[in-house]
């Protein structure tokens, strides 16, 4: 068997009948119940029917992709898939992949990724921020760029955008204030970008815009008990592996107000030795970032039978 991390995708791998191929899986249908009770509404009405408005509110999106990404978990344990040697997620997917690690419950996570959600649209409000994808430039360029566009805006102004997401290495995307973003893309397709492309969300999410949000995650955490890790968690903001319980809510807080550093993740997973990176959840959006990032490993995503079971033989193999 090789060895092999398992990775959870983030906001923008929703789409309306992502759990359909898995039919009635036992592990699904009691993901699903699971996370309705917890939440106090049926999340697999909403996941199976939509609409894909309503699915698209972040409020929403953080639930599903959790359920979702927790759901194909646990289908693979229950097909006899084997345990990988560390985990990790893109944004949102850390949450899924702390409940992989049992870390938290389904019954804790459930509701503190839609309480994140909520204090991460109240902490900007519609409008004010932007985010943009910046395509076809190396992520110093773009982080020099943002500096450059938050400078013309002039001292004192509350004006700026950051680099929050280092998705590979020629994809990075930036958020901040409206103003400062356009600026920031302006200045990065006239500096050489291929592409600067603004994102349909609805807050700024990971620039310093969120610190209101991840004050309020802070507090929110204090009550939350987590557990030993059962598998190591790689975290998105250190690039690090935490065992102590303080240290993994410090990390989620400043996780929320700072950036994706996903290049540097997929990295460190291969310094681990794993041969092999599995996207487990909905898309094959981070499969695809990992064959940029390193070509020499295998990238594989777990989101029905079919690719369970391919996915299984290959690790095998």
């Amino acid at each position: 068997m090789k060895s092999f991390a398992f990775v959870f995708p983030g906001q923008g791998s929703q789409a309306v009948g992502m759990l359909d191929a898995w039919g009635d899986h036992p592990a699904v249908v009691e993901t699903l119940r699971e996370a309705s009770e917890a939440l106090g509404e049926d999340i697999g009405a909403l996941i199976k029917n939509g609409p894909k408005e309503e699915l698209a509110l972040t409020t929403n999106t953080q639930p599903v992709m959790l359920v979702a990404g927790v759901a194909a978990w646990r289908a693979w344990l229950a097909e006899g898939g084997a345990t990988p040697s560390v985990v990790a997620g893109h944004s949102l997917g850390e949450y899924s992949a702390l409940v992989a690690s049992g870390v938290l419950t389904l019954a804790q996570a459930a509701p503190l990724v839609r309480f994140r959600a909520q204090a991460m649209q109240q902490a900007v409000p519609v409008g004010v921020g932007a985010m943009a994808a910046v395509l076809g430039m190396e992520s110093g360029k773009v982080v020099a760029g943002c500096a450059e566009a938050t400078a013309s805006f002039g001292p004192g102004s509350t004006e700026i955008v950051e680099a929050v997401n280092f998705n590979d290495p020629v994809q990075t995307v930036i958020a901040g204030s409206k103003a400062a973003v356009d600026k920031a893309c302006e200045l990065l397709k006239a500096n050489g970008a291929k592409r600067a492309l603004l994102l349909p969300v609805s807050a700024p999410f990971h620039s310093s815009l969120m610190k209101p949000a991840a004050e309020a995650l802070r507090e929110k955490l204090a009550s939350v008990t987590l557990a030993a890790p059962q598998i190591p968690v790689l975290n998105n903001i250190d690039v690090a592996v935490e065992t102590d319980a303080d240290r993994i809510r410090d990390a989620l807080v400043r996780q929320a107000a700072g950036p994706v550093r996903w290049v540097e993740s997929v990295q460190a997973l291969k310094l681990r030795g794993v041969a092999a990176i599995i996207e487990c959840g909905p898309g094959k959006v981070l499969a695809g970032m990992v064959k940029r990032i390193a070509p020499d490993l295998e990238a594989a995503s777990v989101y029905d039978p079919a690719t369970l079971a391919d996915t299984r033989q290959s690790l095998a193999g």
